[in-house]
């Protein structure tokens, strides 16, 4: 990876403890479908209720995988699909895998400018997407991505017939009969997500058969582990949340409800339906599913809400265990996608005031800034090692500043443990707005900001929110006579094709930036002064 340190010996380790071995996503896959083939998995989209199952989804995915070796799709190509929680993303997702090539999920939201680079990036081969979701209309896209060397065809999924530009997704899922199993190594590249984390441009995260197998393989332990467990997921599936929701009924055979779009009613109505166990999201998915109307009855089955996006409040958590929810937390990055989990079970000082201990084969320590360990309940800079952290960036050199000399991954969090070994993370290093779970890049908003014609300086923070936790906030200093209120940024903004929740939902014009001695602004203070 280009730190120095051999990770070689780390997979080792992995090896050598068990969470690695020759098997594969396809091994896996073949092995749940003969293993759970009637377990039933529900998808809710588009107003449209689908129930199929493992084994139906298998011989789907093996349909699809047909047609994507047909268009020439093999081990080791990108194939990038931007789809909402529905039947084809489950389908598309394990047929791409099953392919032997490396899946690119796309967070469905994004714009054409996200999309334009990750599919440049990643050297995607395939795109499947919608041909619209709700207001937003993808195939408008078609032209713009036409340009890319390596994009070889687009599918559609929706559309009645093929465009210039498209094919259809029937056209795709014909004759399964010329399927055949690829050559694929454990430790190859199955899927690349991408994250904004705190640069201007997405990071390629990378992760291996083993790394994304070992990760599965600690979700029983977190969530709806149970035989009997039901779990709603309304996650994104271009998230790596989402992404290990939407295969793991088909790699693990957990029942499983999927909703294409957050509707508090609606998910309600689901738990009552389904009579679902678990589900997961941030506290204002938590806080939406208590103020429905006749809530103890639809939520009467559900028993674990899992958040890790934001803490949730007291007032919250007591609320919901007064109607026999248990909300506990969890600590997990695109790159490292579980570290720690409390339990349902748990305490109330635990689950609702810790991040839980490290999961299964996870280790976390604390450094502080000349990377020495720091005693039990300081704080410092989190660092991370697991069977299920990712195997390095697309681009290789992002990785050195990544990880410590000796191969523990910087989270860029700040935080400590207790003397039970429990973490709790109290504030982060990155430069980041967190809004209702979804990380956001205030390089890449400034970067737009400093694109409008009134705008002389700009700098972007975290504003706290009820609703999501945080949201964007734009301080900046105009050009001599100009004027800017929110309504024209966001107009700005609309244009600039980046997706909606980057968009600055609170504005504050001053005279000047306050700065360090070396010109760095300081943020800390403008989120004082402006957003307590």
């Amino acid at each position: 990876m280009g730190t120095g340190f051999d990770f070689a010996d780390l997979r080792d380790r992995w090896y050598t403890t068990g969470w690695y071995s020759s098997r594969t996503c396809i091994d896996a896959f073949a092995s749940a479908a003969v293993r759970h083939p009637d377990v039933p998995v529900v998808f809710v989209a588009e107003g449209t209720e689908t129930t199929v199952t493992v084994g139906e989804t298998h011989r789907a995915a093996t349909t699809v995988a047909a047609g994507l070796q047909r268009l020439g799709v093999g081990p080791g190509d990108a194939v990038a699909v931007q789809l909402t929680n529905r039947l084809e993303c489950a389908i598309a997702y394990q047929a791409v895998l099953r392919c032997g090539a490396v899946l690119v999920p796309v967070v469905h939201i994004y714009g054409p400018n996200e999309g334009r680079f990750i599919l440049a990036e990643s050297r995607a081969k395939i795109l499947i997407m919608p041909d619209r979701f709700r207001s937003i209309c993808y195939t408008d896209r078609t032209s713009d991505y036409a340009e890319l060397p390596t994009l070889d065809h687009v599918v559609v999924v929706g559309a009645a017939e093929p465009g210039p530009d498209y094919r259809t997704w029937t056209e795709l899922a014909v004759d399964p009969s010329d399927y055949t199993d690829p050559e694929v190594a454990s430790d190859d590249v199955c899927v690349l997500l991408y994250t904004s984390g705190t640069v201007s441009t997405p990071k390629g995260v990378q992760h291996s058969h083993n790394s994304f197998l070992a990760e599965q393989a600690t979700l029983p332990a977190l969530l709806a582990g149970g035989e009997e467990d039901v779990q709603l997921v309304t996650f994104p599936p271009g998230h790596i949340a989402g992404l290990n929701s939407v295969l793991r009924p088909m790699l693990s055979g957990t029942r499983s409800v999927f909703l294409d779009h957050w509707d508090a009613e609606h998910a309600a109505e689901l738990i009552a339906r389904f009579s679902v166990t678990a589900t997961s999201g941030a506290p204002f998915h938590l806080d939406g599913l208590l103020q429905v109307s006749d809530v103890r009855s639809k939520l009467a089955t559900l028993r674990q809400f899992l958040t890790g996006a934001a803490p949730v409040t007291d007032e919250l958590a007591r609320h919901a265990a007064a109607m026999g929810v248990n909300a506990y937390r969890c600590y997990g990055l695109t790159e490292h996608p579980t570290v720690t989990g409390a339990h349902a079970e748990d305490a109330p000082r635990v689950r609702m005031g810790t991040d839980g201990a490290p999961m299964s084969g996870c280790a976390v320590r604390i450094l502080d800034s000349d990377g020495t360990d720091v005693p039990v309940g300081c704080d410092g800079e989190v660092v991370v090692q697991g069977p299920d952290q990712f195997v390095g960036y697309r681009d290789p050199a992002l990785n050195t500043d990544a990880f410590t000399a000796d191969g523990w991954l910087r989270t860029g969090d700040l935080g400590h443990v207790d003397a039970e070994g429990r973490l709790t993370i109290t504030d982060r290093i990155k430069d980041v707005i967190i809004r209702g779970g979804e990380t956001i890049s205030s390089g890449q908003v400034e970067d737009v900001l400093h694109s409008h014609p009134a705008v002389a300086e700009a700098a972007v923070v975290a504003a706290p929110d009820p609703r999501y936790g945080e949201v964007v906030a734009a301080v900046v200093v105009l050009n001599a006579g100009a004027a800017l209120d929110l309504a024209a940024l966001q107009d700005h903004f609309a244009a600039s094709g980046l997706a909606r929740q980057k968009t600055p939902e609170r504005l504050v014009v001053v005279d000047a930036l306050p700065r360090t001695a070396l010109g760095k602004v300081r943020k800390a203070e403008l989120r004082k002064a402006h957003f307590r």
